[in-house]
């Protein structure tokens, strides 16, 4: 039993939609690293025109919406988050006119637009920033972002002691001796929500690409505009390591909701059902729901579920602390295995063939759960991390700013193959911004199509299922039971499916849990009794 001979037939009877209203509650949203997606002009870099030649790739795949990285105006010293014009196009990606279009032709193809707007910090290069710069300490341009002055004698030392996302510390001395906060890179200065100017510009923003047409918002670093009162300091090292599993002074303070509710009144305003997604990292699977209220976003990222080892019962525990949480405040959940700022999950389960057969498994339990799942650009082609990039050719600011101790985030970027023989592999007509290894032919978009094993047709098999099926995906049709299953072993049930996931590393044989419409890895199953390939995830009609 392979997963090619069965979506086909089920697939013809497809009863969803995520058209009616609340289509996030259930929509697999793709996310496009522009950078590295497709390029149409030949400069190696990925563009607002190559993306768009490429959006019948992700109609054919399956998904709902796209989620597209930043390509507003920017020096880019941190892939783009370093906005220093929120409401232009930077001429690296096109213009303002290809913005449109691609919306337009999105639209036409079904797929819904979600855009990232940076609201933390903004770019040193922004014009605020420069005014900030040139006028003395304590001056009113100055008040829109967090200067202080330094401790110690002649104020030498940094106000505090928060450390960089990135690396060192987070404050940087300016000219007149006062120091500015940047939490991620020195170029990107931290914004004081405080500042009633700074919520009234990023309405104004939201309002610009609302009135494009765009159909929401992923809110990049969505815990971090509000600082504790007093700036108060950590008293401990590492502090990047604490983030999501402790409470910080920067992160995740109760302000930022303030914030949020604003921004949901404001998506209200607009008709087709515009989303607020946030790019949220708490301590608690609690502390997250709470970006989820009514009244708040739509979705937040799930991250507790991305980061969770390949261990079925810590999986189950997420899972089930992750639903409970979002449940209790009337929210669905979202899934997600990976992202442009982590490394990719087939080489973070272990690489090779048995890193893709996990990743392969994962992305089917991913897409039976209830809620929505983010896919990442590539992993529908079961793309590894690219981990030996010459240092040279490396642009991740975090690796830049530790010396190559940390900073792996230009591995997860490596542009898309789509097809050929060598790089660029149909990327664009010429080179790429980063190097592709010279072995990825097999894995390109031309390569996999047609072949029933590959990953690509697995992703587009399951997508397809995942509209047919009711108890796929959608948080309405019943609920989620776990149900009795060896160590190692995960099977849960919803009405009419039920999937499998043999975390172990052996085949593992239990009753047939129904009949199988498709799997990870060839199954053999004679109604009675089935036996599951290790590290493998099955599909069940019920």
């Amino acid at each position: 039993m392979t997963h090619e001979l069965t979506a086909p037939r089920l697939a013809s009877a497809s009863s969803k939609t995520t058209e009616s209203v609340g289509w996030w509650r259930d929509a697999v949203i793709y996310q496009v690293y522009v950078r590295s997606f497709a390029d149409s002009d030949g400069d190696g870099v990925g563009d607002l025109r190559g993306v768009r030649s490429r959006l019948p790739h992700l109609a054919r795949l399956g998904v709902d919406a796209v989620w597209l990285t930043p390509f507003y105006v920017s020096p880019q010293a941190d892939g783009g988050y370093d906005v220093a014009d929120y409401r232009a196009v930077d001429p690296l990606f096109g213009d303002l006119s290809d913005a449109d279009e691609l919306v337009r032709a999105a639209h036409a193809l079904g797929l819904r637009v979600i855009v990232d707007v940076v609201p933390n910090h903004t770019s040193d290069r922004h014009p605020w920033f420069r005014e900030a710069l040139a006028e003395a300490p304590g001056g009113p341009a100055r008040a829109r972002y967090h200067f202080r002055p330094g401790r110690g004698p002649g104020g030498m030392v940094p106000p505090n002691d928060w450390e960089s996302v990135f690396g060192g510390p987070a404050w940087t001395r300016a000219a007149g001796g006062e120091w500015y906060l940047h939490l991620f890179a020195p170029q990107q200065p931290d914004l004081n929500w405080e500042h009633p100017e700074v919520a009234e510009e990023f309405a104004s923003v939201l309002r610009f690409w609302l009135d494009l047409g765009v159909d929401g918002f992923r809110v990049d670093v969505a815990h971090g505009m509000v600082k504790a009162p007093g700036l108060p300091d950590i008293g401990r090292g590492a502090q990047a390591t604490l983030i999501g599993t402790e409470p910080l002074p920067f992160f995740d303070q109760d302000g930022v909701h303030d914030i949020h509710r604003s921004w949901r009144r404001l998506l209200d305003e607009y008709g087709g059902d515009r989303i607020g997604v946030a790019e949220a990292w708490a301590p608690t699977s609690e502390r997250l729901a709470l970006y989820v209220r009514p009244d708040e976003l739509h979705q937040a990222f799930n991250f507790r579920f991305l980061t969770c080892p390949w261990d079925p019962a810590l999986m189950r525990t997420v899972i089930d602390e992750s639903l409970a949480a979002t449940a209790a405040v009337g929210a669905t959940t979202t899934w997600v295995l990976s992202n442009h700022d982590v490394v990719r999950h087939v080489t973070r389960y272990g690489g090779g063939p048995q890193g893709l057969a996990r990743a392969r498994a994962a992305a089917l339990l991913m897409l039976a759960l209830p809620g929505s799942a983010y896919l990442y650009q590539g992993e529908e082609l079961g793309l590894p991390e690219v981990a030996d990039l010459p240092a040279e050719v490396r642009q991740d600011p975090a690796f830049l700013r530790t010396a190559g101790q940390d900073g792996l985030r230009d591995g997860c970027r490596i542009p898309l193959p789509w097809s050929g023989q060598e790089p660029p592999y149909g990327f664009g007509p010429a080179g790429t911004w980063l190097p592709q290894p010279r072995d990825w032919a097999g894995l390109s978009v031309a390569a996999q199509t047609g072949d029933p094993h590959s990953t690509l047709e697995l992703y587009r098999a399951a997508l397809e299922l995942r509209r047919a099926l009711p108890g796929l995906g959608s948080p309405d049709a019943g609920p989620l039971v776990w149900q009795p299953s060896p160590e190692g072993v995960l099977l849960f049930t919803r009405p009419g499916f039920a999937c499998t996931l043999n975390g172990r590393g052996t085949v593992v044989e239990l009753p047939s849990p129904g009949r199988p419409v498709l799997s990870s890895a060839p199954v053999e199953t004679d109604g009675r009794s089935v036996r599951l390939p290790q590290d493998s995830c099955t599909w069940w009609a019920l």
